[in-house]
């Protein structure tokens, strides 16, 4: 687990993106028991209030539940409900801006596929 925080941006909101990386990238797999709040605020020397933030919108949106008196667990629709969050939000951060920004330049379509096909070709070099 990364140690350290941002000092900007909100800390709860960090806690939050650190679950979801790791159920994103399976550390965590469904069923999974995830730290308490109190360990979360143990580890990043926060206010347990601050770490129950972050969690508890995680159970908000059903990404995780609460076992009373056992902890709090990774559902089994986690990953997928995160990874559609994360390509809304790829689309709404990228994509658009990309496709605004190519209508500008009189960049048609096929020329920008054209160009996102030669850059993943870059990068597998």
């Amino acid at each position: 687990m990364k140690h350290s925080l941002d000092d900007n941006r909100p800390i709860y909101h960090q806690i939050k993106e650190h679950i979801e990386d790791s159920i994103i990238g399976q550390s965590i797999q469904a069923g999974e028991r995830v730290p308490s709040t109190n360990e979360f605020a143990s580890f990043f020397k926060i206010n347990p209030a601050t770490a129950a933030k972050g969690v508890n919108e995680l159970v908000d949106e059903g990404i995780l539940v609460k076992r009373r008196g056992v902890g709090m667990f990774v559902t089994e629709e986690a990953r997928s409900i995160l990874l559609q969050k994360r390509k809304d939000s790829f689309f709404n951060s990228f994509v658009i801006p990309l496709r605004e920004e190519a209508k500008k330049l009189d960049i048609t379509e096929q020329e920008l596929l054209d160009m996102i096909q030669k850059g993943g070709e870059r990068n597998e070099d």
